[in-house]
């Protein structure tokens, strides 16, 4: 009988302090989640959101004030912070963490259209903001963390089951609306623009220098995501036309590389035999690279554009390379299916 108390105190204390345990990050995560349960990546003094800066009275106050308009979904705000707390969960088991990471997943929830579609900010609805937004990979950020959701994969397996139920609903609305945008090149799928008209679906245009136009970089983890689902005929079409654009739209004989020079990032596009390199934008209708200005002009030619936006921003990526030569024949394998 003492044997069987004595385990079962020590089985209480071990509960006990379990709850107890504490994650730094983590806790700087929850006092930065906004009232609506997403996270921004500015604060009310327009400050970029920095997990290492110790959280004072001054900065806290900051915090405090900065309201739903700025929870967004743009440069892995909210994913980012969802993930990690799912992440120290598993590790301390801390409920605080889990039920954070929840009412993180429920603002994923609440802003997806009901076209499938997510804008990059919610409830903020200004500028570009409401558009469906897949530029540097929102959409598929927020997608990824609901399909972990679905899954129980990554962690997530903790999830309210009710979530995960929601959850699995909310990817096949996206999936449904990565499939409608997919862009269709005389009369062929390609691959996928940046943003969209939130009701019509159509591309449209966001920062100056982001014109519409067929994007690389994010239609590439659009692809990585389709990859990852069941595979049914509209996604093996989708995907093969998405990966044939890529194959037929390299640039041959050149390489892109950012390096730093007295703290400033220096952009350089030069000649590498037997690599390969593609536009960060494509021209819709004639598929040729085009770049933007914050004048809002665009250009056919990369060194017409301003010295400042030509070094302030990756025109130019490789992740074509890996997609055609790895991933691509991966996932065919995997699915026993041919070329």
């Amino acid at each position: 009988m003492k044997l069987k108390i004595y385990t079962f105190a020590l089985g209480l204390m071990a509960i006990n302090l379990s709850a107890q345990v504490k994650d730094t990050l983590a806790e700087k995560m929850m006092v930065y989640q906004l009232p609506n349960g997403g996270w921004g990546k500015h604060t009310s003094d327009k400050q970029n959101v920095d997990y290492t800066k110790k959280i004072d009275p001054k900065l806290l106050k900051i915090i405090k004030a900065t309201d739903n308009d700025f929870a967004t979904i743009d440069n892995n705000a909210t994913s980012r912070e969802i993930n990690g707390l799912i992440k120290a969960y598993q590790s301390t088991k801390n409920a605080a963490y889990l039920k954070s990471a929840e009412k993180g997943i429920g603002y994923l929830l609440s802003m997806q259209y009901e076209n499938g579609g997510f804008p990059q900010y919610f409830p903020n609805t200004g500028l570009y903001r409401k558009q469906v937004t897949y530029n540097d990979n929102a959409m598929i950020n927020a997608l990824t963390v609901l399909y972990n959701t679905a899954e129980g994969k990554e962690g997530f397996d903790a999830v309210d089951s009710k979530l995960k139920e929601r959850s699995k609903i909310a990817v096949q609305k996206g999936i449904d609306c990565i499939l409608k945008t997919q862009i269709v090149q005389n009369g062929k799928l390609s691959i996928w623009a940046d943003q969209y008209d939130e009701n019509t679906l159509k591309p449209e245009k966001a920062r100056a220098f982001e014109p519409v136009s067929l994007a690389t970089g994010e239609s590439i983890g659009i692809i990585k995501f389709l990859m990852m689902q069941p595979l049914t005929p509209e996604i093996e079409k989708s995907i093969k036309f998405a990966v044939k654009w890529f194959d037929e739209s390299r640039i041959q004989g050149y390489t892109y590389a950012v390096s730093k020079v007295n703290g400033k990032a220096v952009r350089t596009l030069s000649r590498k035999e037997g690599s390969s390199v593609w536009a960060r934008f494509y021209d819709i209708a004639t598929n040729k690279p085009i770049f933007g200005d914050r004048d809002g002009s665009v250009k056919f030619n990369y060194e017409e554009i301003s010295e400042e936006r030509r070094m302030g921003y990756s025109w130019y990526n490789e992740a074509g390379t890996k997609l055609i030569e790895s991933d691509f024949p991966k996932w065919l394998k995997k699915n026993k299916i041919s070329q």
